[in-house]
């Protein structure tokens, strides 16, 4: 089984699949990590060197090469992984795939964006908690029809991660 972790950014795709993949014994691919090993650049300088369109070209064909495997993965992708290039659609669609939306609200997403904010590009410029709520709140609402769509939904707010590891695991098994 390979399953899948989407939601937004911070909303713990990477550090909770990491949990949830030791947990079962699953390998664990980030997505992201996966594109710059392949690359040999970061995601940051994918995009500046080779643009938008190049870099969600390349996801989408590692979102695929990785859902072939069939093996026992965690694999966390990008927080617009889902909302690009029929990418939802092939996951859903993927044997032996299940698709994980980590559900987190506006103002969690916000507190700890504002702490991570330096390490992402999209949002390094945005000043106060406000601008980032309202930030989130316009992006989230273009995105949340891409991730409703996933099997099962994690609601997140208010957890530690090893209680979204366990809800994760109840839920699957």
């Amino acid at each position: 089984m390979i399953i899948v972790l989407i939601g937004y950014m911070a909303s713990g795709k990477t550090s909770i699949g990491k949990k949830l993949a030791k947990k079962l014994n699953y390998d664990f691919i980030d997505l992201d990590d996966l594109i710059e090993e392949k690359e040999d650049l970061s995601v940051t300088e994918v995009f500046k060197t080779k643009g938008e369109v190049y870099f969600r070209r390349q996801e989408t064909h590692y979102l695929k090469e990785v859902l072939e495997t069939k093996n026992n993965i965690i694999l966390s992708v990008g927080g617009g992984t889902p909302c690009y290039s029929n990418n939802m659609q092939t996951i859903l669609e993927a044997d032996h795939v299940t698709s994980i939306y980590l559900k987190a609200s506006i103002p969690t997403l916000a507190e700890k964006l504002m702490r991570k904010k330096a390490k992402r590009p999209l949002i390094a410029h945005i000043e106060t908690k406000e601008a980032m709520t309202e930030f989130i709140g316009k992006h989230l609402f273009e995105r949340v029809q891409f991730y409703n769509q996933a099997e099962i939904k994690i609601p997140i707010d208010g957890k530690s991660k090893d209680d979204i590891v366990e809800d994760i695991v109840l839920k699957l098994f």
